[in-house]
């Protein structure tokens, strides 16, 4: 990993205010932040771990898993909850056999998140497939979409 961070890192070596724009720039690279990364990081910026990871996890952008090629938000929010809502995810877990618990496929194709709110509430229940949101979903309709993939 050293060799594929430090064309991203060296230009800001002992840059410690460039932190966010170095997280941004690896998980780009990356995809998320593994532990690895955190190490050079710090390393290059000239900042303890701990400093690393506390900016890191105060943000919901940055990830410390690898995630999916694919990612799917269903939204549970108010709206979309009453109008099944928990039927659509439930329909996108069992289709990707996800256990319980579980937010990634085995095969790292699709990620799954609950989203308490995208804004779209007219179009209840609201399931996003990476940027294309899909509105008025229905468990068959969610099942037909990941299968497009």
């Amino acid at each position: 990993m050293g060799g594929q961070l430090s064309e991203i890192l060296t230009p800001y070596r002992g840059q410690r205010g460039a932190l966010i724009p170095v997280l941004q720039k690896v998980q780009g690279e990356l995809g998320y932040l593994p532990e690895e990364a955190m190490s050079e990081i710090a390393y290059f910026l000239g900042l303890p771990r701990s400093e690393i990871y506390g900016v890191a996890s105060f943000y919901a952008q940055f990830r410390f898993e690898r995630q999916g090629e694919h990612t799917v938000r269903v939204c549970q929010g108010t709206a979309c909850y009453v109008q099944g809502g928990k039927r659509i995810l439930e329909a996108v877990e069992d289709e990707l056999h996800l256990a319980p618990g579980k937010t990634i496929t085995d095969d790292y194709k699709f990620s799954v998140e609950k989203v308490a709110c995208f804004g779209s509430c007219a179009l209840a229940p609201v399931m996003v497939m990476d940027k294309t949101v899909y509105g008025k979903m229905t468990p068959a309709k969610a099942r037909q979409i990941l299968s497009q993939y």
